[in-house]
């Protein structure tokens, strides 16, 4: 990965007359963009797609840039990056589930639906991921709609992104614990759903009856 990689180039919104806005843009292009690297793989670890992971490394370089005169100089100005773009994608979260979910849920490609590695399963994948792995995207769809809004969410971010209960528990603005109840109930009642979906349709038990959750 490199600069010349990202779709659109970073662009600061600088006027080229200013002397002090020169000299800062300067001074953080010399400290900030060789960090891109890095900040793209962890933005393709938060949004698994190259396109999401340019917007948002974008937005994290404008949204440092415009933060630069609050950077203490001579601290890490790795891990400020990286808290930046965590906390842009944090965001980016909290909005998009405070907007109706349905769309979120409809607008999901079939190869999205079963691919989540999720982290909040002991084993290395939770019953309900596995499950959903041999289920058509519609099906999957539909039985994640009939799931109140709240547990729905949950099981979204565990079972379809493979969010960790702590990156969920930080998107959501709610307590681990929180997240483990409403993810506990949401799996129960998207394996209820799974289950009734399979047994119309001759699927084997075996791909719905797990017990993690």
């Amino acid at each position: 990965m490199s600069a010349t990689v990202l779709e659109r180039p970073v662009r600061v919104g600088l006027n080229p007359m200013d002397t002090d806005h020169a000299a800062k843009q300067e001074l953080f292009v010399e400290q900030a963009m060789p960090l891109l690297d890095q900040l793209y793989a962890h933005a393709m670890r938060k949004t698994g797609n190259p396109a999401d992971a340019n917007d948002l490394v974008q937005e994290t370089y404008m949204k440092a840039f415009a933060a630069f005169d609050s950077y203490e100089q001579g601290t890490n100005i790795k891990a400020w990056l990286h808290r930046i773009l965590e906390n842009t994608f944090i965001n980016s979260y909290r909005k998009a589930i405070r907007e109706p979910f349905q769309g979120s849920v409809e607008e999901l490609e079939d190869w999205q639906l079963g691919d989540a590695e999720s982290r909040t399963a002991m084993s290395s994948r939770s019953a309900e991921a596995e499950a959903i792995d041999h289920m058509p995207g519609s099906a999957v769809k539909d039985a994640l709609q009939n799931i109140p809004e709240e547990f729905r969410v949950a099981v979204f971010l565990a079972d379809v992104q493979g969010f960790s209960y702590q990156e969920i528990a930080d998107i959501m603005d709610t307590p681990t614990g929180t997240v483990m109840s409403r993810l506990h109930r949401g799996r129960r009642l998207l394996r209820e759903q799974l289950t009734d979906y399979a047994r119309e349709q001759g699927i084997g038990a075996a791909h719905t009856g797990g017990t993690n959750g």
